[in-house]
């Protein structure tokens, strides 16, 4: 009986552990989150082109900035406007995130090749 009452108690530790944990990732989540939701800066979308090196499009307020990110600097490329921002698409087939086009029907045109 005593070996069942430790069992139960190993159990319960082992389950308050699990709790705590849950709700301090999720407390941390939410920090972080906060941090990052910014009303005017906004990165759109970022590509790796070479090691360590990005190129992202940044919407600060109502401008679109295209920056080159490096190791050690940022360089701004060009500024483009709100209509030079949605000519952009991959000609071969849309397979951005802003295409509406939903995961399920991307990936069953990559199934059918």
């Amino acid at each position: 009986m005593e070996s069942f009452l430790q069992l139960i108690g190993v159990l319960l530790i082992f389950v308050f552990v699990l709790a705590i944990t849950y709700f301090t990732t999720r407390w941390m989540a939410g920090i972080q989150k906060g941090r990052t939701n910014n009303k005017n800066l906004k990165i759109l979308e970022s590509i790796g082109v070479g090691n360590g090196n990005l190129v992202s499009i940044i919407q600060a307020g109502d401008t679109y900035l295209v920056v080159a990110i490096g190791k050690d600097k940022v360089s701004l490329l060009t500024q483009l406007d709100e209509e030079q921002l949605k000519d952009i698409s991959f000609k071969g087939g849309n397979y951005s995130s802003g295409s509406g086009e939903s995961f399920q029907k991307i990936l069953a045109r990559f199934k059918d090749k």
